[in-house]
């Protein structure tokens, strides 16, 4: 679903892909990273380590933010985003955690962009070159998913306990709060 982001003038679409070819996003982000055309910054995520669309969504206004207050670590929104989504300060660090792998077969992906049209524009590039049909499926929080998010990102029983709603509920919000708490620590 494409949304405005009103406070920095950007759209951004969060969305996810399944049964991808690491090889087709490969030669895909390597072409679009030289010549965009479309004015837009995409970002593509392993979907089995993001803790719902809301977790994308504030790595992409904590991005913004730190573009705004001229606090960002890296040269583009798209990367500020990994960094943010991942909760880690250094880039490899952030793509080794949570960044598409040669065996990823679910994908989520952030665009953003000045226009919704260049936006959508990206999207149905992005989903000829993929081959398939945007699936926001797998950006949901399935039982296996939330054992690799607790994982991933070190959320511990006690944590999740110490939240006054379900346990999918507190796992989002604890990983939303280690994308809030990563702008503190740069």
């Amino acid at each position: 679903m494409l949304q405005q982001i009103e406070e920095f003038g950007k759209y951004v679409e969060i969305t996810g892909y399944r049964n991808i070819s690491f090889s087709k996003v490969d030669e895909f982000l390597k072409a679009n990273r030289k010549q965009n055309s479309l004015h837009v910054e995409v970002q593509f995520f392993e979907a089995d380590l993001i803790a719902t669309h809301e977790h994308l969504y504030f790595a992409v206004l904590n991005a913004l933010q730190a573009f705004h207050s001229k606090t960002n670590k890296s040269k583009s929104v798209a990367m500020e985003t990994m960094l943010y989504a991942a909760a880690q300060r250094q880039i490899q660090k952030a793509i080794d955690k949570i960044g598409v792998r040669p065996e990823t077969k679910a994908m989520a992906v952030v665009v953003v962009g000045s226009s919704p049209k260049c936006v959508e524009a990206m999207i149905k590039e992005l989903t000829s070159c993929v081959g398939s049909e945007p699936d926001d499926s797998v950006l949901k929080l399935t039982k296996p998913k939330q054992q690799k998010i607790k994982e991933t990102f070190q959320i511990s029983a006690e944590q999740l306990k110490t939240q006054p709603v379900t346990t999918e509920e507190a796992l989002v919000n604890l990983v939303i709060e280690d994308v809030a708490l990563l702008s503190t620590q740069l």
